[in-house]
C-alpha cells in the first residue's frame, strides 16, 4: 500500500469540517488505497471540541487514517503536507463590515501563506473554503511565493452543485445528468451561474439546457438568484450556515484535484486569472470553468460569452477588483 498522504484541515473543530473529516478519513476523497495523516489545525478555545472529534475519528476505526495530529500550532499543522483544506476564518459578526471582516482574514490567510510557504511541500494542493474565500485565496497565495499559483484554488463547487441540482429538479434528472455548468466570479451575491453551455441528459439525449427546461426566464432570473442567495436561505432556515453541503463540496473539488475530470467536461473553480480571453483582469482569484488532468487545471477557453454573461461577469470582477485592493492595503500595513 502507498505511504500516508499529509492532508490538513484548517477550522477542524468547526461544522463544515465535522461534515467533511469522516469522508477523507475513509478514502472518498484521495482514493480506496490511499492512507491518511490528518493535520487538525484549530485555535487555542476549540483545542477541547478538537480533542472530542478526534476521538470520534478513533472511534470509527478507519483503516486508511493513520494518524491524527490536533495543533494550534501551524508550525506542526503545515509540515510537510501533500493538501490543504483551509475552512478555518473569520466568520461575519453582526454589525460587521465587509471591509472589518476582510482585515480579519487578511491576518489569519496571511499567517497560513506564510506557514504554507515556509512548511508545507512546494507540491500541495491549496483549497480555500473560509469566507470571503476569493480573496482569502489571493491572500494564502501571496504569502507563499515559493509555492506555484497554480497550486492554490478556492471553494466554488458549492455554488456548481447548487446550481446542477436547480436545473436537475427542474428537468426531473438525477445531478448526474447535468454537466458542464458554469461559475463566474466570486462566491458571493454577485457570482453568475451560467447555463448557456450546460448540457443536460433527458431520456437518453443531450440537449441543451434551454431546450431541456423550456423556460428562459427562470434560467435568466429566479434560477440565478436562487444559486447567489442559496446560502443566506440555509442560514435563515437552518440558523446555521450550510455545512453537510459545503463539506460534498469540497470532497468533490478535491477529488477532482486528485483524479481529474471526466473527458469532455468541465467543473467550475476559483482559480488565479491570467492571460484568459474572457477579458477578465489578472491578479484576481476568479471561478472560471476549468478541466483537470494530471493534478492540474487548465481553464477552458473561447468559449462564446454573449452581451448578458458579460455584463454579470463584469459585474462579479469589479467586487472581486475591489476586494483585493481593500486586502492589499491590510496586506501592505
Amino acid at each position: 500500500m502507498a505511504e500516508p498522504i499529509r492532508v490538513l484541515v484548517t477550522g477542524a473543530a468547526g461544522q463544515i469540517a465535522y461534515s467533511l473529516l469522516f469522508s477523507v478519513a475513509k478514502g472518498d476523497v484521495f482514493g480506496k488505497n490511499q492512507p491518511i495523516t490528518l493535520l487538525l489545525l484549530d485555535i487555542p478555545p476549540m483545542m477541547t471540541v478538537l480533542g472530542g472529534v478526534v476521538m470520534e475519528l478513533q472511534d470509527c476505526a478507519l483503516p486508511l487514517l493513520r494518524e491524527i495530529v490536533a495543533t494550534d500550532k501551524v508550525e506542526v499543522a503545515f509540515k510537510d503536507l501533500d493538501a490543504a483544506i483551509l475552512v478555518g476564518s473569520m466568520p461575519r459578526k453582526e454589525g460587521m463590515g465587509r471591509k472589518d471582516l476582510l482585515k480579519a482574514n487578511v491576518a489569519i490567510f496571511q499567517t497560513q501563506g506564510a506557514a504554507l510557504d515556509k512548511y508545507a511541500k512546494k507540491t500541495v494542493k491549496v483549497l480555500v473554503v473560509g469566507n470571503p474565500a476569493n480573496t482569502n485565496c489571493l491572500i494564502a497565495m501571496k504569502s507563499a511565493p515559493s509555492i506555484p499559483k497554480e497550486n492554490f484554488s478556492c471553494l466554488t463547487r458549492l455554488d456548481h452543485n447548487r446550481a446542477r441540482s436547480q436545473v436537475a429538479m427542474r428537468c426531473g434528472v438525477p445531478a448526474t445528468h447535468v454537466k458542464n455548468m458554469i461559475i463566474w466570479g466570486n462566491h458571493s451575491f454577485t457570482q453568475y451561474p451560467d447555463v448557456h453551455h450546460c448540457k443536460v441528459n433527458v431520456s437518453g439525449n443531450e440537449v441543451d439546457c434551454f431546450d431541456a427546461v423550456k423556460d428562459e426566464a427562470w434560467l435568466k432570473g429566479d434560477f440565478i438568484a436562487t444559486v447567489q442567495q442559496r446560502g443566506a436561505a440555509i442560514i435563515k432556515a437552518r440558523k446555521l450556515s450550510s455545512g453537510m453541503s459545503a463539506a460534498k463540496a469540497i470532497c468533490d473539488h478535491m477529488r477532482d484535484i486528485w483524479f481529474g475530470t471526466p473527458e469532455g467536461e468541465f467543473i467550475s473553480m476559483g482559480v488565479y486569472s491570467t492571460g484568459n480571453t474572457y477579458k477578465v483582469p489578472n491578479d484576481l482569484i476568479y471561478s472560471f470553468p476549468v478541466q483537470i488532468k494530471n493534478k492540474s487545471w487548465k481553464i477552458v477557453e473561447g468559449l462564446a460569452i454573449n452581451d448578458f454573461s458579460k455584463a454579470k461577469m463584469e459585474a462579479t470582477a469589479t467586487e472581486l477588483i475591489n476586494e483585493r485592493n481593500t486586502a492589499m492595503e491590510f496586506l501592505a500595513k
